[in-house]
Protein backbone atom coordinates (compact mmCIF):
# COMPACT_ATOMS: atom_id res chain seq x y z
CA UNK A 1 0.00 0.00 0.00
CA UNK A 2 2.63 2.64 0.82
CA UNK A 3 4.46 1.99 -2.55
CA UNK A 4 1.03 4.33 -4.13
CA UNK A 5 2.38 7.06 -1.39
CA UNK A 6 5.19 9.57 -3.08
CA UNK A 7 7.99 9.17 -1.12
CA UNK A 8 11.62 10.40 -1.15
CA UNK A 9 14.65 8.70 1.04
CA UNK A 10 17.49 10.22 2.86
CA UNK A 11 19.86 7.50 3.76
CA UNK A 12 17.85 5.97 6.62
CA UNK A 13 15.04 8.61 6.47
CA UNK A 14 12.23 7.88 4.56
CA UNK A 15 9.63 11.08 3.77
CA UNK A 16 6.20 9.27 2.83
CA UNK A 17 4.11 13.04 1.50
CA UNK A 18 0.75 13.99 2.01
CA UNK A 19 -1.62 15.06 -0.21
CA UNK A 20 -0.81 18.62 -1.55
CA UNK A 21 3.16 18.35 -0.01
CA UNK A 22 0.94 17.14 3.06
CA UNK A 23 -1.07 20.60 2.99
CA UNK A 24 -3.43 20.55 6.58
CA UNK A 25 -5.37 18.53 7.06
CA UNK A 26 -2.45 15.96 6.05
CA UNK A 27 0.95 15.94 6.71
CA UNK A 28 4.17 14.41 5.83
CA UNK A 29 5.73 11.73 7.60
CA UNK A 30 9.39 10.61 8.44
CA UNK A 31 10.04 7.03 9.23
CA UNK A 32 13.90 7.00 10.47
CA UNK A 33 15.53 3.17 10.21
CA UNK A 34 17.99 2.68 12.70
CA UNK A 35 20.10 -0.49 13.17
CA UNK A 36 17.98 -1.36 16.41
CA UNK A 37 15.03 1.08 16.21
CA UNK A 38 12.10 2.36 13.77
CA UNK A 39 10.85 5.54 14.44
CA UNK A 40 7.86 8.03 13.24
CA UNK A 41 8.24 11.60 13.34
CA UNK A 42 4.47 12.41 14.04
CA UNK A 43 1.53 10.22 13.09
CA UNK A 44 -0.77 12.59 9.91
CA UNK A 45 -3.02 11.59 8.44
CA UNK A 46 -0.92 10.02 5.53
CA UNK A 47 0.09 7.24 7.93
CA UNK A 48 -3.47 5.81 7.89
CA UNK A 49 -2.62 4.70 4.22
CA UNK A 50 0.84 3.38 4.72
CA UNK A 51 0.20 -0.23 5.87
CA UNK A 52 2.03 -2.18 7.23
CA UNK A 53 5.32 -0.14 6.86
CA UNK A 54 4.10 2.29 9.31
CA UNK A 55 1.46 -0.47 11.10
CA UNK A 56 4.26 -3.04 11.85
CA UNK A 57 7.52 -1.77 11.80
CA UNK A 58 7.52 1.38 14.28
CA UNK A 59 8.69 0.92 17.20
CA UNK A 60 8.04 4.49 18.90
CA UNK A 61 6.63 7.92 18.01
CA UNK A 62 8.83 11.05 18.43
CA UNK A 63 6.01 13.91 18.47
CA UNK A 64 7.72 17.56 17.27
CA UNK A 65 4.64 18.48 18.92
CA UNK A 66 0.78 18.06 19.80
CA UNK A 67 -2.07 19.27 17.61
CA UNK A 68 -5.04 17.22 16.18
CA UNK A 69 -2.78 16.60 12.49
CA UNK A 70 0.69 15.41 13.84
CA UNK A 71 -1.52 12.44 16.02
CA UNK A 72 -4.06 11.22 13.72
CA UNK A 73 -2.01 8.01 13.10
CA UNK A 74 -1.50 7.34 16.85
CA UNK A 75 -4.20 4.92 17.23
CA UNK A 76 -2.75 2.64 14.94
CA UNK A 77 0.00 1.97 17.18
CA UNK A 78 -1.31 1.53 20.87
CA UNK A 79 1.20 -0.08 21.84
CA UNK A 80 4.23 1.63 20.55
CA UNK A 81 6.16 4.55 23.10
CA UNK A 82 5.25 7.84 22.00
CA UNK A 83 7.60 10.58 23.40
CA UNK A 84 6.68 14.26 23.54
CA UNK A 85 8.42 17.74 24.39
CA UNK A 86 7.39 18.24 28.37
CA UNK A 87 5.60 21.28 27.62
CA UNK A 88 3.18 19.55 25.25
CA UNK A 89 3.18 16.19 26.96
CA UNK A 90 0.50 17.07 29.22
CA UNK A 91 -2.03 18.04 25.73
CA UNK A 92 -0.95 14.80 24.36
CA UNK A 93 -1.84 12.74 27.34
CA UNK A 94 -5.91 13.78 27.99
CA UNK A 95 -8.85 15.78 26.28
CA UNK A 96 -8.37 18.33 29.49
CA UNK A 97 -4.37 18.72 28.47
CA UNK A 98 -5.18 19.36 24.90
CA UNK A 99 -8.56 21.73 25.84
CA UNK A 100 -5.73 23.65 27.62
CA UNK A 101 -3.28 23.91 24.97
CA UNK A 102 -5.38 25.29 22.33
CA UNK A 103 -6.86 27.57 25.10
CA UNK A 104 -10.25 27.96 23.19
CA UNK A 105 -13.77 28.59 24.59
CA UNK A 106 -15.82 25.49 25.50
CA UNK A 107 -18.32 26.41 22.92
CA UNK A 108 -15.69 25.62 20.74
CA UNK A 109 -13.90 22.54 22.08
CA UNK A 110 -17.13 20.79 22.67
CA UNK A 111 -17.53 20.44 18.76
CA UNK A 112 -14.46 20.41 17.93
CA UNK A 113 -14.12 17.29 20.18
CA UNK A 114 -16.16 15.84 17.22
CA UNK A 115 -14.25 17.24 14.78
CA UNK A 116 -11.05 15.60 16.16
CA UNK A 117 -12.62 12.40 16.53
CA UNK A 118 -14.27 12.32 12.75
CA UNK A 119 -11.71 13.45 11.10
CA UNK A 120 -8.25 13.20 13.44
CA UNK A 121 -9.23 9.18 14.52
CA UNK A 122 -8.33 11.34 17.84
CA UNK A 123 -6.62 9.29 20.63
CA UNK A 124 -5.20 10.61 24.00
CA UNK A 125 -2.04 9.27 24.68
CA UNK A 126 -2.22 9.22 28.85
CA UNK A 127 1.06 6.92 28.04
CA UNK A 128 3.28 9.46 26.49
CA UNK A 129 6.83 9.96 27.67
CA UNK A 130 8.36 13.77 28.56
CA UNK A 131 11.45 14.58 26.29
CA UNK A 132 13.09 17.88 26.95
CA UNK A 133 15.74 20.19 24.71
CA UNK A 134 18.43 18.03 23.41
CA UNK A 135 17.31 14.69 24.35
CA UNK A 136 19.09 12.19 22.38
CA UNK A 137 17.34 8.37 20.88
CA UNK A 138 20.57 6.36 19.92
CA UNK A 139 18.45 3.75 17.19
CA UNK A 140 21.66 2.02 16.43
CA UNK A 141 23.66 1.63 13.38
CA UNK A 142 25.63 4.66 13.87
CA UNK A 143 21.56 6.72 13.59
CA UNK A 144 20.24 8.92 16.11
CA UNK A 145 18.07 11.73 16.60
CA UNK A 146 18.32 14.81 19.00
CA UNK A 147 15.24 17.13 19.48
CA UNK A 148 16.33 21.13 19.11
CA UNK A 149 13.23 22.91 20.96
CA UNK A 150 12.23 25.96 19.05
CA UNK A 151 9.20 26.91 20.80
CA UNK A 152 6.71 29.94 19.42
CA UNK A 153 3.89 27.18 17.15
CA UNK A 154 2.96 25.47 20.94
CA UNK A 155 5.06 25.95 23.76
CA UNK A 156 6.88 22.09 23.77
CA UNK A 157 7.57 22.27 19.07
CA UNK A 158 10.77 20.97 18.37
CA UNK A 159 12.95 19.98 15.52
CA UNK A 160 14.26 16.81 15.13
CA UNK A 161 17.51 16.42 14.11
CA UNK A 162 18.68 13.12 12.12
CA UNK A 163 22.08 12.44 12.78
CA UNK A 164 24.75 11.70 11.14
CA UNK A 165 22.85 12.21 7.34
CA UNK A 166 22.03 16.15 8.62
CA UNK A 167 18.42 15.92 8.21
CA UNK A 168 15.80 18.52 10.12
CA UNK A 169 12.41 17.69 10.96
CA UNK A 170 11.36 21.23 11.39
CA UNK A 171 7.70 20.50 11.75
CA UNK A 172 4.98 23.41 11.76
CA UNK A 173 7.65 26.17 10.92
CA UNK A 174 6.55 25.21 7.53
CA UNK A 175 7.54 28.42 5.36
CA UNK A 176 4.32 28.81 3.86
CA UNK A 177 3.02 32.12 2.45
CA UNK A 178 0.41 31.85 5.54
CA UNK A 179 3.27 32.29 7.40
CA UNK A 180 3.82 31.69 11.19
CA UNK A 181 1.57 30.57 13.31
CA UNK A 182 0.88 31.49 16.82
CA UNK A 183 -2.93 31.47 17.85
CA UNK A 184 -3.19 29.20 20.42
CA UNK A 185 -3.13 29.27 24.60
CA UNK A 186 0.71 27.84 24.27
CA UNK A 187 1.84 29.66 21.57
CA UNK A 188 4.26 32.61 21.53
CA UNK A 189 4.96 35.35 18.83
CA UNK A 190 8.03 36.22 20.82
CA UNK A 191 9.39 32.86 21.17
CA UNK A 192 8.56 31.97 17.69
CA UNK A 193 10.82 35.30 16.47
CA UNK A 194 13.62 33.73 18.45
CA UNK A 195 12.74 29.72 16.60
CA UNK A 196 12.87 31.14 13.24
CA UNK A 197 16.25 32.87 14.13
CA UNK A 198 17.68 29.85 15.72
CA UNK A 199 16.94 27.61 12.89
CA UNK A 200 18.31 29.67 10.58
CA UNK A 201 21.94 28.92 12.55
CA UNK A 202 21.56 25.52 11.99
CA UNK A 203 23.88 23.40 10.30
CA UNK A 204 22.13 20.51 8.01
CA UNK A 205 21.84 19.73 4.84
CA UNK A 206 18.29 18.47 4.14
CA UNK A 207 15.27 20.32 5.64
CA UNK A 208 11.91 18.67 5.97
CA UNK A 209 8.51 20.45 6.93
CA UNK A 210 5.00 18.80 8.19
CA UNK A 211 3.19 21.44 5.86
CA UNK A 212 3.11 22.37 2.11
CA UNK A 213 6.58 22.81 1.41
CA UNK A 214 7.75 19.55 1.87
CA UNK A 215 11.71 19.16 1.61
CA UNK A 216 14.57 21.66 0.92
CA UNK A 217 17.82 20.35 0.42
CA UNK A 218 19.62 23.58 -1.60
CA UNK A 219 20.91 26.11 2.14
CA UNK A 220 20.27 29.36 0.14
CA UNK A 221 16.72 28.25 -1.23
CA UNK A 222 15.75 26.71 2.42
CA UNK A 223 16.90 30.47 4.14
CA UNK A 224 15.10 32.31 1.42
CA UNK A 225 12.38 30.37 2.09
CA UNK A 226 12.42 31.24 5.88
CA UNK A 227 12.92 34.90 5.05
CA UNK A 228 9.97 35.40 3.26
CA UNK A 229 7.98 33.19 6.11
CA UNK A 230 9.25 35.29 8.70
CA UNK A 231 8.67 38.58 6.94
CA UNK A 232 5.05 37.34 7.43
CA UNK A 233 5.13 38.53 11.27
CA UNK A 234 6.44 41.93 10.30
CA UNK A 235 3.68 42.40 7.52
CA UNK A 236 1.36 41.70 10.15
CA UNK A 237 2.12 43.96 12.51
CA UNK A 238 2.09 46.67 10.15
CA UNK A 239 -1.66 45.36 9.08
CA UNK A 240 -2.45 46.21 13.28
CA UNK A 241 -0.48 49.51 12.98
CA UNK A 242 -2.28 50.83 9.93
CA UNK A 243 -5.92 50.26 11.82
CA UNK A 244 -4.90 52.15 14.64
CA UNK A 245 -3.54 54.77 13.02
CA UNK A 246 -7.02 55.25 11.36
CA UNK A 247 -8.18 55.59 14.99
CA UNK A 248 -8.40 53.87 18.44
CA UNK A 249 -9.72 50.34 18.38
CA UNK A 250 -10.60 48.02 20.74
CA UNK A 251 -9.22 44.36 20.52
CA UNK A 252 -12.82 43.09 19.40
CA UNK A 253 -12.82 45.75 16.48
CA UNK A 254 -9.18 44.12 15.24
CA UNK A 255 -10.16 40.49 15.42
CA UNK A 256 -13.58 41.37 13.45
CA UNK A 257 -11.46 43.05 10.58
CA UNK A 258 -8.85 39.22 10.89
CA UNK A 259 -5.14 39.17 10.93
CA UNK A 260 -4.61 35.09 9.66
CA UNK A 261 -7.67 35.01 8.01
CA UNK A 262 -9.42 37.18 5.58
CA UNK A 263 -12.53 39.33 7.13
CA UNK A 264 -15.61 37.39 7.56
CA UNK A 265 -13.67 33.72 7.45
CA UNK A 266 -15.62 31.76 9.70
CA UNK A 267 -13.76 28.40 10.92
CA UNK A 268 -14.81 26.87 14.72
CA UNK A 269 -11.74 28.63 15.99
CA UNK A 270 -11.26 31.77 13.69
CA UNK A 271 -12.25 34.28 16.67
CA UNK A 272 -10.42 32.36 19.40
CA UNK A 273 -7.01 32.29 17.24
CA UNK A 274 -7.20 35.96 15.78
CA UNK A 275 -7.86 37.39 19.47
CA UNK A 276 -4.62 35.70 20.58
CA UNK A 277 -2.76 36.66 18.01
CA UNK A 278 -3.61 40.08 17.63
CA UNK A 279 -3.59 40.80 21.46
CA UNK A 280 0.32 39.55 21.40
CA UNK A 281 1.10 41.86 18.60
CA UNK A 282 -0.77 44.28 20.52
CA UNK A 283 1.08 43.85 24.07
CA UNK A 284 4.59 43.69 21.37
CA UNK A 285 3.53 47.21 20.38
CA UNK A 286 2.87 48.71 24.17
CA UNK A 287 5.86 47.31 25.31
CA UNK A 288 7.22 48.69 22.37
CA UNK A 289 6.06 52.35 23.43
CA UNK A 290 4.31 52.50 20.25
CA UNK A 291 0.84 51.88 21.47
CA UNK A 292 -0.92 52.69 24.49
CA UNK A 293 -3.18 49.94 25.92
CA UNK A 294 -6.79 51.22 27.30
CA UNK A 295 -7.37 51.04 31.57
CA UNK A 296 -8.48 48.47 32.67
CA UNK A 297 -12.40 48.51 32.50
CA UNK A 298 -15.50 46.95 33.96
CA UNK A 299 -17.22 48.46 31.32
CA UNK A 300 -16.05 46.49 28.38
CA UNK A 301 -12.97 46.35 26.36
CA UNK A 302 -11.36 50.06 25.81
CA UNK A 303 -9.33 51.22 23.19
CA UNK A 304 -5.77 51.00 21.58
CA UNK A 305 -4.49 54.24 20.88
CA UNK A 306 -1.09 54.43 18.26
CA UNK A 307 1.54 56.82 19.47
CA UNK A 308 2.23 59.39 17.32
Amino acid sequence: MHLETPSARFGPVTVYFGEKSGKYPDGNQLIVQGGDTVVAFDTPQVANRLGPVFDDHVDMVVLGHVHEDHMAGLHRLPGVPVHVHELDVEAARSWEGLSRHFGYPPAVMEPMRTKLDVDFHYTPRPDAVSYTDGAVWELGGGVRVRALHLPGHTAGHCALFVEPVGLVFIGDIELSSFGPYYGDATSSLSDFRRSLARLAELDASVWVTSHHKGVYTDRSAFLAALRSYAARIDEREAVVIERLRRGPCSLGELVSGGLFYPAGYKSLWTEPVERRAISQHLDELVEAGRVIAPATSAAGEGHYRLLA
